[in-house]
């Protein structure tokens, strides 16, 4: 049981990424899609600049820690091994303040572990998700449950969370989907969906749940709210972010980078979990939704998702020197 009442609760998967620094790497790129493929030589060896190793990380780590920073009391519910790996996710969380009362520790099992190949400003990472037993152990409500990234046998651990939701009212839920939980489907989280509060993803993410070609910003932002969430986030990478609340559409740009971005995993779960932890400490969405691309900016000038997150005093400092043009703009 948790030991004080909780801002947000975090729930999705702990991992230990290692960050290995390309050096001889191509990117191809498709001109009609944008998308991209870094390509290295096949059976040959391929030199490497450096490993950095970064414990307590994944999405629901990162928002964890991103919150407490922040100054909110963050908890954590996830599933780590009963290896070293395990035991030094969870010092490191303890570190960033976050409550690891509610992390089970799997015997016999490994904790994540991925692998992230580092070229130029951005990643390709390997991931491996270890299918832990996933049970939903007792939870006092806190103000908001922040629910995120978890392996693919966790169907029916979906419907506990639901469960608990409805016999919660008072709780409010952020989603911000993983690439298992895209693909379930929205039926399949149905209850999901319809109990979210704030919904967030990026436009190829918008476009994978809904199997829609459109790139077009405010049909995706409609059709998802029209599943039940009700304020829908998308961000749209150095274009900015857009909002919807179910009468207005809003965007707000990146927050300009004080110099050019050396790594940029985690800007996603930076964006999010600053926009869920402004809610949480009673900021109107439109306030949160200018707070949101502060911490990204800074994310994105060290190695990983968490060196960077800002304390309350620093995101301030940001926001107070913020150019004149960075304001939302209803669209």
């Amino acid at each position: 049981m948790l030991r004080k009442q909780i801002d947000i609760l975090a729930i999705g998967d702990t991992v230990t990424d290692a960050f290995i620094r390309l050096r001889d790497a191509n990117l191809h790129c498709k001109l009609d899609t944008n998308a991209c493929e870094i390509c290295l030589p096949f059976g040959d060896k391929v030199p490497f600049e450096y490993v950095k190793v970064i414990k307590a990380v994944g999405n629901a780590a990162n928002a964890a820690v991103s919150g407490a920073r922040l100054g909110l009391n963050v908890g954590l519910i996830s599933n780590v091994g009963d290896d070293q790996n395990g035991k030094d996710c969870i010092v490191e969380l303890r570190k960033n303040n976050v409550d690891t009362s509610l992390i089970k520790v799997n015997k016999d099992k490994p904790t994540n572990y991925h692998f992230v190949l580092w070229y130029d400003e951005d990643r390709t990472i390997l991931v491996n998700h270890i299918e832990y037993d996933y049970v939903l152990p007792h939870i006092d409500p806190p103000k908001w449950i922040y629910l995120t990234s978890m392996a693919s046998n966790t169907r029916s651990y979906h419907q506990d969370i639901a469960d608990y939701l409805v016999a919660h009212p008072k709780v409010k839920l952020a989603f911000q989907p993983g690439t298992f939980q895209m693909s379930l489907g929205i039926e399949e989280l149905k209850r999901i969906y319809e109990r979210t509060e704030l919904f967030i993803v990026n436009v190829e993410e918008a476009q994978r749940i809904l199997h829609a070609k459109t790139r077009d910003v405010k049909i995706l932002l409609k059709k998802i709210h029209e599943y039940g969430p009700k304020l829908v986030a998308i961000t749209d990478s150095i274009q900015g972010a857009y909002l919807y609340d179910g009468e207005h559409y809003y965007h707000v740009p990146m927050y300009p980078d004080p110099k050019e971005a050396f790594e940029r995993t985690g800007c996603g779960d930076a964006w999010s979990s600053t926009f869920v932890s402004a809610l949480a400490m009673g900021k109107s969405h439109l306030e949160a939704l200018i707070w949101a691309p502060i911490n990204p900016m800074s994310v994105a000038q060290f190695i990983g998702a968490q060196e960077g997150l800002l304390s309350l005093e620093q995101l301030e400092w940001w926001l107070e020197r913020a150019p004149a043009d960075y304001k939302v703009k209803e669209i």
